[in-house]
């Protein structure tokens, strides 16, 4: 079986944002298969479900061995909310925190 690591990547959301009424920074956990460092499943507390849920979907398969550049280019082209560059700042927060992650083993 494989082994399942959960992180989590977190940045500042912008002004304006449903979100920000609930909460002050923009976090996105993720299940990772340990091994290869795939994300298996991800959400994240942007302020609808079904947000969360497209963002689950786009980052899901992406290894976060190969670095966090295929992640940044999935947000860039498939998500044009206000929260993009806060995602983005999150997923670079998830890839360091994989990487410290990786360090410690």
């Amino acid at each position: 079986m494989a082994k399942i690591i959960l992180l989590a990547g977190h940045a500042k959301l912008p002004q304006g944002m449903a979100a920000k009424s609930v909460y002050e920074t923009l976090t996105i956990t993720a299940e990772i298969e340990e091994k290869y460092g795939v994300i298996v499943d991800a959400s994240c507390t942007l302020a609808t479900e079904h947000a969360q849920e497209y963002l689950g979907r786009l980052l899901r398969g992406c290894s976060l061995q190969d670095g966090v550049e295929e992640l940044v280019t999935r947000i860039q082209t498939y998500y044009h909310g206000k929260a993009q560059q806060a995602l983005i700042a999150a997923v670079k927060d998830l890839h360091r925190q994989y990487l410290h992650y990786r360090e410690r083993i």
